[in-house]
C-alpha cells in the first residue's frame, strides 16, 4: 500500500498513457500533486481531467524529450510551477526494435536521445530543486525507468551509425541509463537525493510494447506498482545507485560495474547535452 503523500510533489515523464499514466494516477490517489508530462497538450489535458475527476491534484507540462533544448525548457517550466519536487520519475522512453535508424532533432540516435540523454539531463537540471526539497522536507527520490534488456555501449560508434539494429539501440540506451544512474547517485547522495534504476517488468501491456515488440506478457499495472514502490517505499529510504528488477535489487549487465566505462559515458553525455 502506498504511503500518504499529502503535500508531496511528483513529476512523471511520459505520463499520458500506459505505465506512466497509471503511475501518475496512483501518486495522485495517495495525495501527491502530480506534474503530468507528455509530448502533446491534448493528451496531457485528458490525463489531467481524469486525475482531477478522481479528486487528485495535477498540473500539465508539455515537451518533446527528443530535443535537448526542449528538455531544458521542461526544467524551466517546472521550476516556475513549483518550489518543491519530492519525486522525479523518468518514465518516458521509446522502443522501436524493428524499425529503421531514426535521429532526434539534435541528430542523435533516437533511443539514446530519449532513453538516456533526456532523463540524465532533466535530473541534472532539477537537481537543485530536488536537493532544496530534501533539505526542507527529507530525502527526495529519482527513479530512472530502464529495462532488463541491456547491451554494452560501443564507444567507437555510440550512435550506431554502422550496422544498425533497433533492439541493440534500445538495449544500449537502457544500459547507459543504468550506468548514468550510478554516477548521478554518487553526485546527489550528499545532497539528500536518491537515484535508482528500475526494470518495471517484461513486455508489459503498453502502446510501445504492442507496436514495437508485439504481444504483451503482463499488465501495465505491474509496472506502475514497481515505479510507485521505488518512489515511495519507506524501506528504500537511503538506498541509492541501485538497479531493481521490479521490487528486487538485481545486477545490471557487466559494463555498468565498470567505473572507466561509466566515466566515458558521462563524458559523452556532457558533450552531447552541452549548451550551445
Amino acid at each position: 500500500m502506498t504511503e500518504n503523500l499529502n503535500d508531496r510533489v511528483a513529476l512523471v515523464t511520459g505520463a499520458t498513457d500506459g505505465i506512466g499514466e497509471l503511475t501518475a494516477q496512483r501518486l495522485a490517489q495517495a495525495g501527491a500533486k502530480v506534474l503530468v508530462h507528455g509530448r502533446r497538450e491534448e493528451k496531457v489535458d485528458a490525463v489531467l481531467e481524469r486525475i482531477r475527476a478522481d479528486g487528485g491534484q495535477a498540473e500539465g507540462l508539455v515537451a518533446d524529450l527528443a530535443a535537448v533544448e526542449h528538455v531544458r525548457g521542461l526544467a524551466r517550466e517546472l521550476t516556475k510551477a513549483t518550489d518543491r519536487l519530492d519525486i522525479l520519475i523518468n518514465n518516458a522512453g521509446v522502443g522501436d526494435p524493428r524499425g529503421p535508424r531514426r535521429e532526434s532533432d539534435d541528430g542523435y540516435e533516437l533511443h539514446f536521445a530519449v532513453n538516456t540523454l533526456a532523463p540524465v539531463l532533466l535530473t541534472r537540471l532539477l537537481a537543485d530543486r530536488l536537493a532544496a526539497t530534501a533539505d526542507r522536507y527529507g530525502a527526495a527520490r529519482v527513479v530512472m525507468v530502464a529495462s532488463a534488456a541491456q547491451a554494452p555501449i560501443d564507444f567507437d560508434d555510440p550512435q550506431l551509425t554502422r550496422d544498425y539494429d533497433g533492439m541493440r539501440a534500445y538495449s544500449q540506451s537502457k544500459l547507459a541509463l543504468v550506468m548514468a544512474t550510478i554516477e548521478l547517485a554518487k553526485a546527489l547522495k550528499p545532497r539528500g537525493v536518491t537515484v535508482n534504476a528500475l526494470h518495471p517488468g517484461t513486455l508489459l501491456d503498453t502502446k510501445m510494447v504492442r507496436e514495437g515488440f508485439g504481444n504483451a506478457m503482463g499488465p501495465a499495472e505491474d509496472g506502475a506498482e514497481a515505479e510507485v514502490y521505488l518512489a515511495t517505499a519507506p524501506e528504500l529510504a537511503g538506498v541509492t545507485g541501485a538497479y531493481f528488477d521490479r521490487m528486487d535489487r538485481a545486477e545490471p549487465e557487466a559494463q555498468a560495474r565498470d567505473a572507466d566505462a561509466r566515466q566515458r559515458l558521462i563524458s559523452l553525455i556532457d558533450r552531447l547535452t552541452a549548451e550551445r
